[in-house]
């Protein structure tokens, strides 16, 4: 599994005109993706990272602040464009695969006590978030 994660100072994913998830204030905003071997382990993995990792303002994690995150699917993480002029995608878990897995990190970032809000798998999303720092990391599992 995969991981783009920011700091963000808010953040908010929209579908057709409809917010349907959004944090306020600091938190984290964690674009995640999925291939074909990724497993249920490795999502529970991943979900620890992202509530253990300090990389909020003083080196804090989200557990230590009780922040909040925005946890959208992104199967174009493993989109491969070192030939030609179009990406490909065959990295890319498909989406049977790829919805239980980041559903997975859902879950038990939520069964760690984090307050977790989502986009939604397979749709077309509008993404907007104020980059604290800016701030980025890529974490892979």
């Amino acid at each position: 599994m995969r991981a783009v994660v920011q700091r963000v100072n808010g953040a908010s994913v929209v579908v057709e005109g409809e917010t349907v998830g959004e944090i306020v204030g600091p938190g984290l905003c964690v674009l995640v993706g999925v291939t074909h071997d990724d497993t249920e382990d490795k999502a529970a993995q991943l979900a620890r990272k992202l509530w253990s990792v300090r990389i909020l303002e003083g080196e804090k994690s989200c557990s230590d602040l009780d922040a909040p995150l925005l946890v959208i699917s992104q199967f174009t993480l493993y989109g491969d464009a070192r030939k030609g002029r179009r990406p490909t995608w065959n990295a890319a878990a498909p989406g049977e695969v790829a919805e239980p897995l980041v559903d997975a990190v859902v879950a038990q970032l939520r069964a760690l006590g984090a307050h977790v809000e989502t986009g939604r798998f397979g749709a077309a999303m509008k993404v907007s978030l104020t980059n604290d720092g800016p701030f980025t990391v890529l974490v892979e599992v």
